[in-house]
């Protein structure tokens, strides 16, 4: 040892002090965040299985529309603006109805009729508005669990303008930047076991190159 500085032994003992409290606080990371991730892990898995093999959930193509049942039928009494759009008519009736929220409309319609689509994870409802007697018909879809699954899986984007539905895109993202520390924290983990090394890079690169070969010939 020279006079005045800690020496190799020193060194190498801070050295082995720092390295295994990094290590441990890493696994405690990645334990920690595998198990906030789970039920996001478990959604995107079951609803990616049910839309790889519909057939076994729907039965053979064509697959069926979702059935809807009869919820209420009711005459709107309220005062429509004059050339009001379908858009406008959509909102001011869920309003009205006590179920403003994220829709989209109806494609196909007849002319003086307005069909809204009220989106909902586990109820979604169909409204339908005929302008010429103004009554209006709410229909409830009637619940799979095949449905519930897919509807989870698409729900996405902060295009709507409401509080729910921007905190649920919110989410998506942060379990999108979760996942990538999850996977960035298990490469680290793998390369501090020497005795894993050989066979974590074979796994590493079976994936990396299955993925490109699916990615080259789609």
């Amino acid at each position: 040892r020279e006079p005045g500085g800690e020496g190799p032994a020193a060194t190498a003992l801070s050295h082995g002090v720092d390295s295994p409290r990094m290590s441990l606080l890493l696994r405690r990371f990645h334990l920690y965040l595998a198990l906030f991730l789970m039920p996001w892990i478990l959604m995107y898995t079951a609803s990616t299985f049910v839309m790889n093999h519909r057939t076994l959930f729907h039965g053979p193509p064509p697959i069926p529309p979702p059935q809807f049942e009869l919820e209420r039928e009711l005459i709107y009494d309220g005062e429509l603006p004059d050339g009001a759009t379908p858009q406008q008519i959509a909102v001011q009736l869920l309003g009205a109805l006590e179920m403003d929220g994220t829709h989209t409309l109806g494609r196909g319609a007849p002319a003086g009729t307005v069909v809204i689509n009220r989106q909902h994870a586990v109820t979604p409802r169909r409204i339908t508005y005929t302008a010429a007697d103004r009554k209006v018909r709410v229909e409830r879809m009637v619940f799979g669990g095949a449905g519930f699954l897919e509807r989870m899986h698409r729900r996405r984007g902060f295009q709507h303008p409401y509080a729910l539905e921007d905190a649920w895109a919110l989410s998506v993202d942060l379990t999108i930047g979760a996942l990538l520390m999850l996977a960035g924290s298990g490469i680290w983990m793998w390369w501090e076991m020497r005795a894993a090394r050989r066979w974590g890079a074979l796994a590493l690169a079976s994936g990396c190159g299955l993925f490109a070969l699916f990615l080259g010939v789609m």
